[in-house]
């Protein structure tokens, strides 16, 4: 970076032309135009070697800017106030991001699905979603992440250091974070509200997936059947559908599963274990999705309802099931006589009767 000499005050400045002989730097009506350094008299330029160094954490900058805007982050000046909730930041650009969450302006629109975003770093990492691009790079197994902070903490799972630990249960994280999530477990804190249905959730990204319920956004498409989904997680099961991958075998009974969850759950068929009981009659069960389910016996609640013939269902699935009665749709079939059901439960009693 270059300091350029004030011509009213340089000693070096020559008396009738505005010119300063030690850095020949050229003014016009005393405002500098080019510099054309010569010596280091005036001159502060950095090599491609030269940082310039914090002096409280030791952390290097390319530029001096660069350095000006970290020094913030140590002493802490928020001189930027909101004036809806008061929240103060160091800086007025900052602020102004932050202004949009009250507004809920989201200027910058995705053209391939219109999804609008407050900031733009977030619209080009949304983008990635589209293109499947993934350039940060695990440098111990080559796995690659579309964002730098996926691939962070990636990082920390080769090193298996958990330096934050509960002070309750005891369990360890990678992350400071990821304990302050842990710790809304144990505190029951739900502070991210669906404005829809005021639903309440302990993390923000379960609530952004839970939104979608709501938009019934789908956004993660298999390109082999076009199917979409909510969430990537589910995406990423589906296609192990396709190749038939089932990378997780039982060591009993040699069966194997597409999920490393369906074989934990499939373990506690051999260790007769059932974890999740029922308050009201002490009922146990190995899921907690059949325990859910069988609660809904004790309330009688069937939210539910066939629109074609108003009978009511207590879950989602049940109701599913039963329009394929009005539709006539048997989506199992058979692979040995082509017969088809509406269950793939009733497909598989089927299919023994081929195995006997």
């Amino acid at each position: 970076m270059v300091e350029i000499c004030n011509p009213n005050q340089c000693s070096q400045m020559g008396e009738k032309v505005l010119t300063c002989k030690t850095i020949n730097c050229f003014f016009t009506n005393d405002k500098p135009l080019i510099q054309k350094p010569t010596n280091n008299t005036h001159l502060s330029l950095p090599s491609n070697e030269e940082k310039f160094n914090c002096s409280l954490c030791n952390k290097s900058f390319s530029k001096k800017y660069s350095l000006n805007e970290h020094l913030f982050v140590h002493y802490n000046e928020k001189s930027f106030k909101c004036v809806v909730c008061a929240k103060s930041f160091p800086r007025k650009a900052e602020l102004n991001i932050h202004l949009r969450s009250h507004s809920n302006e989201k200027p910058f629109k995705c053209a391939l699905c219109n999804k609008s975003f407050t900031l733009k770093c977030s619209l080009n990492t949304h983008l990635r979603l589209h293109t499947n691009e993934k350039p940060f790079r695990c440098v111990l197994c080559n796995k690659s992440f579309t964002q730098k902070g996926h691939l962070n903490i990636h990082v920390g799972s080769h090193s298996n250091e958990k330096p934050f630990q509960c002070s309750i249960c005891i369990k360890s994280f990678t992350r400071k974070c990821n304990l302050n999530m842990h710790l809304r477990l144990h505190s029951n804190e739900k502070p991210f509200k669906c404005d829809v249905c005021n639903k309440s959730f302990t993390v923000k990204s379960i609530l952004n997936i839970h939104l979608r319920l709501h938009s019934n956004e789908k956004p993660f498409k298999c390109v082999i059947c076009n199917k979409s989904f909510t969430q990537k997680g589910h995406f990423n099961i589906h296609l192990l559908l396709h190749n038939n991958e089932k990378p997780f075998k039982c060591a009993v009974c040699n069966k194997s599963f597409s999920r490393k969850f369906n074989l934990n759950v499939h373990l506690l068929l051999h260790s007769n274990q059932k974890p999740f009981k029922c308050a009201v009659c002490n009922k146990s069960f190995t899921q907690k999705t059949h325990l859910n389910m069988h609660l809904l016996s004790h309330s009688n609640d069937k939210p539910f309802e066939c629109a074609i013939c108003n009978k009511s269902f207590s879950r989602k699935g049940y109701l599913n099931i039963h329009l394929r009665s009005h539709n006539n749709e048997r989506p199992f079939k058979c692979s040995v006589c082509n017969k088809s059901f509406t269950r793939k439960s009733c497909l598989n009693n089927h299919s023994r009767l081929h195995s006997n």
